[in-house]
């Protein structure tokens, strides 16, 4: 198998797609068929905003997440419980941010998800690629994706194929 930390010179090690350098640098290496998962053709470091909006304290699921997204190669910054829309949509754009994925089991995704994604607008950030996850019956889901949210994930979802969907759409949505 290919082994990218012994191709790069001043490589020291290798982790879930980062290869560290002795220089303190970190170079995140190409996805192809023949790497683990983990490993990325990803055109840049993409930045997400993982957020938990609402009233909602389980936030498990929003760790998982983050933590899944940074091993797949992604910075992410999570911005913790009890987020307003207008915390969220300050977030992404301070942060300059390339996607915001919003985490809820409170059941009001019918409400915070459009308010988080009006908020964006209204900072000229409408164009950020918004996903999210919880526990959100199929038939919201798709009113969802109809108001612009780009992929719900419920439970249970690979962890591996979020991050590549995530990947595949923020390449695609980068201009060549």
């Amino acid at each position: 198998m290919f082994d990218i930390a012994h191709s790069l010179p001043g490589n020291s090690r290798r982790k879930h797609g980062r290869v560290g350098r002795s220089d303190g640098s970190t170079v995140v290496s190409a996805r192809r068929p023949d790497l683990p998962y983990g490993f990325s053709f990803v055109k840049r470091t993409y930045r997400i905003v993982v957020a938990k909006p609402g009233l909602d304290g389980h936030d498990r699921g929003a760790k998982t997440i983050t933590r899944a997204l940074r091993d797949h190669g992604f910075e992410v910054i999570y911005t913790g419980l009890h987020q307003t829309p207008e915390q969220i949509a300050e977030t992404v754009l301070q942060e300059d941010a390339d996607g915001v994925g919003l985490s809820l089991l409170s059941g009001a995704h019918l409400t915070l998800f459009p308010r988080v994604m009006e908020e964006l607008r209204n900072r000229d950030v409408g164009d950020v690629l918004v996903f999210g996850g919880g526990v959100i019956p199929d038939a919201d889901a798709r009113a969802l994706r109809e108001q612009g949210v780009a992929e719900i994930f419920g439970p249970g979802s690979s962890l591996k194929a979020i991050g590549l969907w995530l990947e595949t759409a923020l390449d695609e949505s980068e201009p060549d």
